[in-house]
């Protein structure tokens, strides 16, 4: 999972918020280890006080779980801003858990990840689909291979207007107030179908869960969903008419 979110400013605790919000929703998981430059797993005595000391590039470097049966990893870094939407560096932070994970924990923590982080909007997406939709961003002509599974082309992030439009869909879709807005989410008119899988976060935004099973791209139904999708939200990943 990633969520996007603006750039850190100074001593911030955004980072350490994101990492206990998600020990909060995960019980028993505790991000207190960190990963040496050999490889190895290093137990950090002051957690808290190395995430506040690590974040002066921009980010925070790899926090894991100590269980190898259950492992739980989170890190971020800076998007800069010439490779960003609208032109501004942004905090990107990348999860990720265990495929035993059900739907709805996965959803929590999307929902804290997102709200600690104050991000734009973000995904939770199983690895192997997500490959497959990084893959509709095109780069011209030494990316001129057409989006897998018939999916829309999406522009490059720096091409997108403002950071509040998603770069792309995932399987479980953090949209908070603003994103929804910018994207016309929801119409109940129009999106019935996505309502019943979507639930409003405690900041007033959205989760929107396309299908009921994570998503597979190796299903046609899940590809359809995906389609559909992207054709009501013109949008996601800058395809719209500029303004």
């Amino acid at each position: 999972m990633i969520v996007y979110a603006p750039a850190l400013v100074g001593d911030e605790g955004r980072p350490l918020a994101v990492v206990r919000g998600m020990e909060r929703v995960l019980p028993g998981v505790h991000l207190g280890w960190m990963v040496s430059g050999e490889g190895q797993r290093m137990a950090l005595p002051d957690r808290d006080a190395w995430v506040t000391r690590e974040t002066a590039d921009g980010g925070f470097p790899l926090l894991r779980s100590g269980d190898d049966a259950f492992r739980v990893t989170v890190t971020g870094w800076e998007s800069p801003a010439g490779s960003s939407p609208g032109g501004k560096a942004q905090l990107e932070v990348h999860a990720v858990l265990p495929l035993s994970v059900d739907s709805l924990a996965v959803a929590d923590v999307l929902e804290s990840m997102g709200g600690n982080a104050r991000a734009f909007w973000g995904h939770a997406t199983p690895f192997r689909a997500g490959v497959e939709i990084a893959r509709q961003t095109k780069s011209g002509a030494a990316n001129s291979r057409p989006p897998p599974r018939g999916l829309p082309v999406l522009k490059l992030p720096c091409d997108i207007r403002s950071p509040e439009i998603p770069m792309r869909l995932g399987w479980l879709n953090y949209w908070p107030a603003a994103t929804a807005r910018a994207i016309g989410f929801p119409d109940l008119a129009r999106d019935a179908e996505l309502l019943s899988r979507s639930r409003r976060t405690a900041a007033g935004g959205w989760l929107v869960q396309l299908t009921e099973k994570p998503l597979d791209l190796d299903d046609p139904t899940h590809v359809e969903v995906l389609l559909s999708t992207y054709e009501r939200f013109p949008e996601i990943g800058g395809r719209a008419p500029s303004r």
